[in-house]
C-alpha cells in the first residue's frame, strides 16, 4: 500500500466521526443479534435515563453542571486544592497560568487510568482518604506542586520534557503512596509513560516549543489556531492525537504511526488499510474535556464540544452492565480477567459509546432540554460517570466494575 493510503487511513482513525461511526455500527450488530459476547435488551434504557435523571438531581438539582473533567477531582471533598495552589500566582498573566494548569491536568490525565481497588492515597493537609480517579488526581496534583514533573527547581509548577524523561519510578511510587500493602495498577506503566511523554515533547516543537519543551506552550499553539478567540474542539483532539501519538505502549502502527486508542474488531469491514480497527481515543478525549476550563479562562472559548464523544470507560460502561442493558452470552466470562485488545471489550466499549449518544437524546428529552443548554459534556458529569460509581457500590463491594479488564495503566 502507498504511503498515501497509509496517510488517509491514520487520518480517519482520528477523526471522532469515525468513532461514532464504528460504534454505531457494533450497535446496529447487537440489536440484530450478531455479537458475539453481549446481548442488548433495549426495555432497560429506559431504567438507565432514570437513574441517572436522579443521579443528576441529587448532585445538581438546579441543573447548573459543571463539565466532566479532571478539574472536578481536584476538588474532592469540596476543596478547591488548585485555587489554593495557585494563589501565590495571582499576578501572573492569564496566559501564563493557563499554561501551569495544562502542566498540571495533562500531566494528571495521563495518570488517570483505573487504580484497581486496592490503592489508596491519603492527603498530608487533611488525612482523609481518597480511592480511585480523586486519589490518583490528588496524588498528581501533590507530585506536580512539589517541582515533581519539572527540571528547574526555580520553577517547580510546569511539566516539561527533561522533568519528565529524568522521572524515577520509585519517585511515583513514593508520591502515590505505593507499597506492597496500598499497590496501584499499572504503576510502572504510568511512569513509563510519562518518561515516553517526556521524549515527545522534543519531538513537536510547533506543539511544545523548541526552548525547554514544555506541555503548558500547547496553550500558544492554541491561541494560534483560535479565529476570533474561537477554537473548535476538534482543533484541541487533533493536536492531542498528533502530539501524544509516541506515547501509548504496545499498540498497533500504521504506516510508522501509533494509533493509541485503536483496537480489532472481526465485524468491521473496509476496503481500507483501517479495515477491522475500532478508534476509542478515550484518554484523549477525556484530556480535551479536561482542557477546555484552562482555555477558557485564559479568553479562548472552545465551540463544538458535542463533535467529541462520550468515555468508553468502565464506570459509563458498567452503567449499562449493571442496570441491564448489556449481558454477556457466556455469563461465566464475568469471572475472567480481559485484556483491552480483546473483541469481549472492544464490544462493551463501542456499545457504551454509542448508547451514550442515545441516553443523552433521553435525558434531554426528560428535561425538556437541548444539546446547547445540556451539551454530553454535562451529561457525562452530572450524570453517567457518577451513576456508573453509584451503582458499582450498591452491587459490589469495594465498587470495581462488573466486568475486569487488565491495566498497563493506559487505557482505562
Amino acid at each position: 500500500m502507498s504511503q498515501v493510503a497509509e496517510t488517509t487511513a491514520v487520518e480517519l482513525l482520528r477523526n471522532p466521526l469515525t468513532i461514532r461511526e464504528r460504534c454505531q455500527e457494533l450497535l446496529a450488530l447487537a440489536d440484530a443479534g450478531r455479537l458475539t459476547h453481549f446481548e442488548i435488551h433495549r426495555k432497560h434504557l429506559d431504567k438507565v435515563a432514570d437513574y441517572v435523571l436522579a443521579t443528576i438531581e441529587d448532585r445538581y438539582p438546579d441543573l447548573d453542571i459543571p463539565f466532566h473533567s479532571r478539574w472536578r477531582h481536584f476538588q474532592a471533598g469540596g476543596v478547591d486544592r488548585w485555587r489554593e495552589l495557585s494563589a501565590k500566582y495571582r499576578s501572573d498573566s492569564r496566559e501564563s497560568i493557563a499554561r501551569r494548569r495544562i502542566d498540571l491536568v495533562v500531566t494528571s490525565v495521563l495518570l488517570d487510568a483505573g487504580a484497581g481497588d486496592q490503592w489508596r492515597y491519603i492527603e498530608a493537609g487533611s488525612g482523609a482518604t481518597y480511592a480511585r480517579s480523586e486519589g490518583l488526581a490528588l496524588a498528581s496534583l501533590e507530585m506536580f506542586s512539589n517541582g515533581g514533573f519539572s527540571s528547574e527547581p526555580d520553577n517547580p509548577l510546569q511539566t516539561d520534557a527533561l522533568g519528565l524523561t529524568s522521572l524515577q519510578t520509585q519517585n511515583l511510587n513514593r508520591a502515590f503512596q505505593i507499597d506492597t500493602d496500598n499497590p496501584l495498577a499499572g504503576a510502572a506503566g504510568r511512569a513509563a509513560l510519562l518518561r515516553s511523554l517526556g521524549k515527545a515533547l522534543s519531538l513537536q516543537p510547533d506543539l511544545f516549543g523548541r526552548q525547554c519543551p514544555r506541555v503548558g506552550h500547547l496553550y500558544d499553539y492554541f491561541a494560534k489556531r483560535s479565529v476570533d478567540k474561537q477554537l473548535p474542539a476538534t482543533e484541541i483532539f487533533a493536536a492531542v492525537l498528533r502530539g501524544l501519538a509516541p506515547i501509548w505502549p504496545n499498540r498497533l502502527l500504521l504506516g510508522g504511526e501509533n494509533l493509541g486508542d485503536v483496537w480489532r474488531h472481526s465485524a468491521i469491514k473496509r476496503d481500507d488499510l483501517s479495515d477491522g480497527l475500532v478508534p476509542f481515543h478515550k484518554l484523549s478525549q477525556w484530556l480535551c474535556y479536561s482542557l477546555v476550563e484552562p482555555l477558557e479562562d485564559a479568553g479562548l472559548r472552545v465551540t463544538e464540544l458535542e463533535s467529541l464523544t462520550g468515555l468508553p470507560e468502565y464506570r459509563n460502561g458498567g452503567l449499562f452492565v449493571d442496570l441491564g442493558v448489556l449481558t454477556l452470552r457466556q455469563p461465566e466470562l464475568e469471572d475472567q480477567v480481559h485484556d483491552p485488545g480483546s473483541e469481549l471489550v472492544v464490544e462493551w466499549r463501542a456499545l457504551t459509546l454509542a448508547l451514550l449518544d442515545e441516553l443523552a437524546g433521553l435525558i434531554r428529552s426528560r428535561l425538556k432540554l437541548d444539546a446547547a443548554r445540556l451539551p454530553l459534556i454535562r451529561i457525562l458529569e452530572g450524570g453517567t460517570w457518577a451513576a456508573g460509581r453509584k451503582v458499582a457500590a450498591e452491587l459490589r463491594a469495594g465498587g470495581g466494575p462488573p466486568i475486569v479488564v487488565s491495566s498497563d495503566g493506559t487505557v482505562f
